[in-house]
Formats: C-alpha cells, sequence, structure tokens
C-alpha cells in the first residue's frame, strides 16, 4: 500500500516508537499510584516524555498536559476560556474540533477569510475582525484540507496588544513546523501525538500559558484528600490513569524527532508536494496549491465523484481521503462545497517512488 493519508494520521513511525511502547507495556504500571519499581519507571517513563516536549516546545514540564488527542485538548482551552454569547474570532479553515466545540459552548462564532495562501491577507483579515467585543481568538496553524500555512505569531501579537486571549491548533504542524506557544503569545496550544509527531495514536499535548478549568475529574495520585482538582499543572488536568503505553511511543518519537534536521525534513516534504502538484496539474488536474504550504494537497478529478475516485485509488494500493476532512468551513472558504476534495498527505517518511506510483495510478485512471 502508498499510504498518503498522513493528515489523519502517520502510519509509518520510527522503529524506536512501537519499541517503546512495547517496553511499557511490559514494566510500566500506574504512575503515582505506588512505590513499587513498576509503579517508579512508569512515573519516569512519563516525566521524560513531558521533559522533552517542554524542551521541544520552549516551556517547562508543568505546562505539558497530556490529553487523549488535540480535540481532548481543544475542549479544555476553549472551555477554559469562554462563557455562552461570547464572540469568538476564528480563522475559515478550522476543524470541527474547534467549531462543534464554539457550538456547543453557545459563542457567537465570527470566521474570517481571506485568499488560502496569502498570510499577509489572512494577517489584515485578523486585524480587522479584532475588535473590542471579542472574547476569544482562535487559529489553526496549518489546514488538513488545504496545507495552507497562517501567520499566527503575528495574529497572536495582535491579540495580545488588544488583551484577546489566543488559542492554536497545532494538529497538523507540529512535529514539522516551529511552534512557540510563548512566541506566538498563546494562552494554549492543542496538538495530537499521532500525526506529524509520530507517535501513537490516542496521545496528545496540551500546552498550558495560562491555568486551564479541568474537562475530567477524579484520582490524580496528589493531595487525595481534596475533593477538588488540584491547582497545580499537570494534575489538574490529568485525572485518572494515564496511557503510558502511549506517552511511551511518544517520548521515543520525540527524541527521534530532535535527532533530525527539521528544515531538511520540511524541504524534502514540500519537493515532494511539488512532485504531486506538477505530475496532477500536468495531467490537468485541479488542485489547490500556494505558497506557505506543508505537505497537504486538495484535488479533484473532474470526470470522477470524489468518493468514487478515492475508492478506485484505495483498490489500486494507494490510500487518500475524500470528502469533507471533518472541516466543513474550510471547504466554504476554499469554495469546495458541497463535495469537498481529495486529500492527499505526506510525512517525513514518505518517498519518491511513492508519489511516482500515485501519479502512475492517477494516470490510468484519467485514462
Amino acid at each position: 500500500m502508498i499510504y498518503l493519508d498522513n493528515a489523519a494520521t502517520t502510519l509509518r513511525k520510527p522503529i524506536q516508537v512501537s519499541e517503546a511502547v512495547w517496553e511499557a507495556l511490559r514494566s510500566c504500571a500506574n504512575p503515582g499510584r505506588g512505590g513499587h519499581a513498576a509503579a517508579a519507571r512508569a512515573e519516569e517513563t512519563v516525566y521524560r516524555t513531558r521533559k522533552r516536549a517542554a524542551e521541544v516546545f520552549g516551556l517547562e514540564p508543568e505546562q505539558v498536559c497530556f490529553t487523549a488527542n488535540a480535540t481532548e485538548g481543544l475542549n479544555i482551552a476553549l472551555r477554559t476560556l469562554l462563557k455562552p454569547g461570547d464572540r469568538v474570532v476564528l480563522s475559515g479553515l478550522e476543524h470541527n474540533a474547534v467549531t462543534r466545540t464554539l457550538t456547543g459552548l453557545g459563542a457567537e462564532l465570527v470566521p474570517i477569510t481571506a485568499p488560502l495562501f496569502d498570510a499577509e491577507r489572512w494577517q489584515e483579515a485578523f486585524s480587522d475582525a479584532l475588535t473590542a467585543d471579542t472574547a476569544l481568538c482562535v487559529s489553526l496553524h496549518a489546514s488538513n484540507v488545504f496545507g495552507a500555512v497562517l501567520p499566527v505569531r503575528q495574529i497572536g501579537a495582535l491579540c495580545a496588544e488588544r488583551g484577546i486571549p489566543f488559542v492554536v491548533d497545532a494538529s497538523q504542524s507540529a512535529g514539522l513546523l516551529p511552534v512557540r506557544p510563548d512566541e506566538w503569545k498563546a494562552a494554549f496550544v492543542a496538538m495530537p501525538g499521532h500525526k506529524g509527531l509520530m507517535g501513537p495514536q490516542g496521545t496528545g499535548l496540551l500546552l498550558c500559558r495560562q491555568q486551564p478549568a479541568p474537562l475530567r475529574f477524579g484520582g490524580t495520585g496528589s493531595s487525595s484528600m481534596d475533593q477538588n482538582m488540584p491547582a497545580e499543572l499537570p494534575d489538574r488536568l490529568e485525572a485518572g490513569t494515564l496511557n503510558v503505553p502511549g506517552i511511551a511511543g511518544l517520548g521515543a518519537a520525540l527524541a527521534w524527532l530532535r535527532q533530525q534536521n527539521l528544515d531538511e525534513l520540511l524541504r524534502r516534504e514540500r519537493m515532494l508536494l511539488t512532485a504531486a502538484t506538477r505530475g496532477l496539474q500536468g495531467m490537468g488536474v485541479q488542485t489547490w496549491t500556494g505558497q506557505n504550504q506543508i505537505g497537504v494537497l486538495s484535488f479533484r478529478l473532474n470526470h470522477l465523484d470524489n468518493e468514487e475516485a478515492a475508492a478506485r485509488y484505495a483498490k489500486a494500493g494507494i490510500a487518500l481521503r475524500a470528502g469533507l476532512h471533518c472541516a466543513p468551513l474550510a471547504h466554504r472558504t476554499g469554495r469546495t462545497l458541497p463535495d469537498g476534495t481529495i486529500r492527499l498527505s505526506l510525512s517525513v517518511l514518505s518517498e519518491q517512488k511513492e508519489v511516482d506510483g500515485f501519479l502512475a495510478v492517477t494516470k490510468r485512471m484519467l485514462k
């Protein structure tokens, strides 16, 4: 199988990831729930991953909280900062993890739009929308549909000047682009462990520069007599038994990433993206592409329904995704409703031969 659905989850991981998961399954008990060796080993494993993440993202270890995925982290962030009726400015590219949560909280959504790959126009659009009655600003770092990278550092500066809390969804950028919550002036940054960070599914990180409200309540292995959740991070957000094997795998993935040249990985991914884009355009296929783009490419085959095309790709051994990609707002902005697009998404472990194989199948399908 040629796997080109990495925006959903990376399938190929560094071998160290599965080895760390297996070792944790065999040797780690419940962190903070005992003085025996297996509990201590689990506690050490969790802290080691927390410390590695803090080093990668320029924070203190206690500011790194483990979640099950980016969606959980975004729920915590948005529920911390909002009350019903609040005006929220958000990019017109947001995932349902943001928009459904905001809708459920009764917020007034003010999505803004700009040309997909024009960072300067996005900055201007945010500046115009961030009025005095804005309670919160939310932006993704990179689109899961089009790969467009938004200028979150500049947006964060605008928010800081106006006293507006800022939340960033780094689901598609973490592990590939620099993620710097302090530089972005972001109250919270959420990300999954299973995409660009190359960790297992069921893992995620919430980077906290502000005190969060807990989403889950229960045991933390600390302050057990107190019936309120601890005030201190990370215990405040980590009720219940943590996914220690997953966290161990994420720790191994972070260690692997720190050994890589991220600029070179990004250059390789963009080189493969360019090859895929030019190959499709050379066949007359409609694509959505531009500057400031990660390795995510939306396209359409004019003679085929998107879902039918994806099914044919799958039959030929090519893993892609078709439809709305859980982001109808992005498709409204990109004017690709109601049917959405077919999405090709690369990872830092993708190879030229995979792009070549995809283009060969596309050529046969077009004939």
